[in-house]
């Protein structure tokens, strides 16, 4: 293949060739010179805009599109497949993941090729691979303990999630520079798919992560229409959900849904992402110190404010509102602790249910029953609950901006959990895993990024442990090399030698320890990856 401008690092072979085409190569080549300097001009926004929250800036509604927010209008109408949402389930695009995960009884899911994937190449081209045999319905995997798997009954809709706007594809360089990880999940997907998903009265329809404003959502809009030119589809083919998973989309949620108004699918509360944000934004400001991240629960104010507003600016211009995630993964060996945290997703479920939202997330197949039981039981025979206008709502910057959480404490036992939780990841990660199971929940790369980024601030800030120890670089290091010997001693010698915990310590202290701030930990990371 030889495409003017273009150099693959790593010519693909086997069933990754069928994916990376001549003119798939095209196609997400054109994607990238036509919006490569738009996206460029957004990232220098969030630079600028980090620079002026740094400064003392506050957050609030926008004044120039006021007269968005007080207009009447509405999105469009649920697209085929996308009109109950009640319980959709989320991972990896691997093969296995994808079999089980439409299998699961699920109403939707979410071939995840962000947060959930550690991007290889092999990974990021298998995932297409996977998503396409998906959608032909002709995937199955046998493994070499001799199971099988296949797809059995009616699957869940598919929806992707490309990689956010700030993410690079490392290995296709296009004039001289690395091509959007955002355009190169998207374009490949819509090049091979739009067709074969119209011959199944679907479309492709996405997931949008990590904008940070309505600019942001108007550049995928455009993408969007772009594309479906390019391919031939109508106009509003494509329907997007966007995540809604920082502090500052949050004062922008209408004109978000307004920007993708004619391929809007919603807004999802992005809970991980949305504290992580919180950290980010407002990393130098030293009165925000955030307690133990098992403390800031969904029902703490600052987040009842977030997804309050969140289902009533929905409902109100008749958009789905999807709920957070259930990341907890049932263990054989344990029934009761099992009975206790299937409890609490059961009232999480409830509580969303109740809230208004019209589905909401799961880790794991073992989930799906418990959420929609908790669903079924306010919906009965409706497929969402649009219709009900959280006109009770009014939530006001200060709401959204009062980051106490009563009772909150910071504890060495929590400090562990983080140091333990993000080097874990970050090895898992490193060794191709971006979905990994750790002390029964599924953590991704939001996870870490709490736990790395309230470490960083908890130093920088000055804070002291509930127990009355101050929290400094020394401290950490100690906690480090303790929680490093465990995981030592858990996986024995061999183990831990053949894994990446070295690399994996040095990104650790990289993002967590640096006297800077790291964007995002995957950003050191990736220098570390094939």
């Amino acid at each position: 293949m030889s495409i003017e401008g273009v150099d693959i690092a790593r010519s693909p072979g086997g069933r990754r060739a069928e994916v990376l085409t001549a003119e798939a190569v095209r196609f997400v080549t054109d994607l990238e010179r036509a919006f490569r300097a738009r996206r460029a001009e957004l990232l220098d926004a969030r630079t600028a805009r980090q620079a002026r929250l740094d400064a003392g800036e506050q957050p609030d509604f926008l004044p120039s599109t006021a007269e968005i927010r007080d207009a009447e209008w509405r999105v469009a109408d649920p697209a085929p497949g996308l009109v109950d949402r009640r319980v959709e389930i989320t991972g990896p695009a691997e093969r296995k993941m994808t079999i089980n995960a439409l299998n699961s009884g699920a109403n939707v899911f979410m071939a995840d090729f962000e947060d959930a994937t550690s991007p290889t190449w092999d990974n990021i081209l298998d995932g297409q691979v996977n998503v396409i045999d998906a959608i032909e319905q002709t995937i199955e995997l046998s493994t070499p303990d001799g199971k099988h798997y296949a797809l059995a009954g009616e699957p869940a809709t598919l929806v992707v999630r490309p990689r956010g706007w700030h993410l690079d594809e490392r290995h296709v360089i296009v004039d001289g520079a690395p091509i959007s990880g955002s355009l190169f999940d998207f374009g490949l997907y819509a090049f091979h798919n739009t067709a074969r998903l119209a011959d199944r009265n679907r479309a492709p329809y996405f997931y949008l992560p990590k904008l940070e404003g309505h600019l942001e959502a108007r550049l995928w809009n455009d993408v969007f229409v772009w594309s479906q030119e390019r391919l031939g589809a109508p106009r509003g083919t494509f329907r997007a959900t966007v995540l809604l998973e920082t502090i500052l989309a949050a004062f922008e949620m209408d004109e978000i849904l307004f920007e993708l108004r004619e391929h809007s699918a919603g807004l999802n509360a992005g809970r991980w992402d949305y504290i992580f944000s919180i950290i980010k934004k407002f990393r130098v400001r030293p009165k925000l110190s955030l307690p133990d991240r098992n403390q800031i629960t969904m029902t703490v104010p600052f987040m009842r404010a977030y997804t309050d507003l969140l289902v009533a600016t929905c409902h109100k211009r008749g958009a789905h509102a999807i709920g957070g995630m259930a990341a907890f993964i049932p263990s054989r060996r344990d029934p009761d602790a099992n009975e206790v945290a299937l409890a609490k997703v059961r009232e999480d479920k409830e509580r969303e249910a109740g809230d208004g939202f019209d589905g909401s997330w799961v880790a794991h197949p073992d989930l799906v029953d418990i959420a929609a039981r908790a669903f079924d039981a306010v919906l009965r025979d409706r497929a969402h609950q649009i219709e009900r206008r959280r006109t009770d709502v009014r939530v006001t910057p200060e709401q959204l901006l009062d980051f106490q959480v009563p009772d909150g404490t910071i504890s060495e036992a929590g400090i562990r959990g983080n140091v333990s939780v993000a080097v874990a990841y970050i090895e898992s990660w490193l060794r191709g895993t971006g979905a990994a199971a750790i002390n029964n929940l599924m953590e991704d790369a939001a996870t870490a990024e709490i736990a790395r980024s309230q470490i960083w601030h908890w130093i920088r800030s000055g804070a002291r442990t509930n127990e009355g120890r101050a929290v400094d670089r020394e401290f950490i290091e100690v906690i480090e090399e303790e929680e490093l010997d465990g995981i030592r001693e858990s996986l024995g010698d061999d183990a831990y030698s053949a894994g990446r915990f070295a690399d994996a310590q040095a990104i650790f202290e990289r993002v967590a320890l640096g006297e800077d701030f790291v964007e995002f930990l995957t950003t050191p990371a990736l220098d570390y990856l094939e």
